[in-house]
């Protein structure tokens, strides 16, 4: 009894994203050096995907993402318009267990722009609800296929990674044990 229990338990407790830097629908006043993705779990950094789009559909990210842990960090392009940003991601924990989502961020215009102003400060760090990550975009119908069609792509690659993984996993192990 007491076994089963524990394993429900840990059954129960599934791999998500704890914190986001800049948040869920945060308003900045300039695109941030960064995204920072912190999860529940460390993550594996060959699976590691995200991806920062604008809403014209151009990229905003300057490098690949890089896993340390638990934290995912993509850097940015610097000197980025202001307009509505998404961040979507697909990465999976050195466990096994997959995670994707997306939330949009809104970058505006500066009113009075100084040397210091426009790397984002207002309001970056806030831990997106489960199932609120996407409830925005009915609101702005014109980011939603841009936004779309991005997150599926991402969501594609990372699916066909996971099932790539796990097929050469179970090769390996018929391998090893000679089935």
């Amino acid at each position: 009894m007491v076994v089963s229990a524990a394993a429900a338990g840990q059954a129960a407790a599934h791999t998500g994203l704890d914190t986001s830097s800049p948040g869920a629908n945060a308003t900045l006043a300039g695109l941030p050096p960064r995204i920072t993705l912190t999860f529940t779990d460390a993550m594996a950094e060959k699976y590691a995907k995200v991806a920062v789009t604008a809403s014209d559909g151009t990229s905003a990210a300057a490098g690949r993402p890089r896993v340390d842990g638990r934290t995912v960090t993509l850097p940015l392009k610097a000197g980025a318009p202001a307009g509505r940003y998404t961040v979507g991601y697909r990465v999976v924990s050195a466990d096994g267990h997959p995670v994707s989502g997306s939330y949009p961020f809104t970058v505006k215009v500066a009113d009075n722009p100084s040397p210091s102003a426009g790397r984002g400060t207002a309001d970056t760090s806030i831990a997106p609800a489960s199932g609120e990550t996407d409830r925005d975009d009915a609101a702005s119908p014109g980011v939603r296929g841009p936004v779309l069609a991005g997150a599926g792509a991402l969501a594609a690659a990372g699916i066909a990674a996971v099932i790539g993984a796990g097929v050469f996993a179970a090769r390996r192990r018929r391998a090893r044990h000679g089935d």
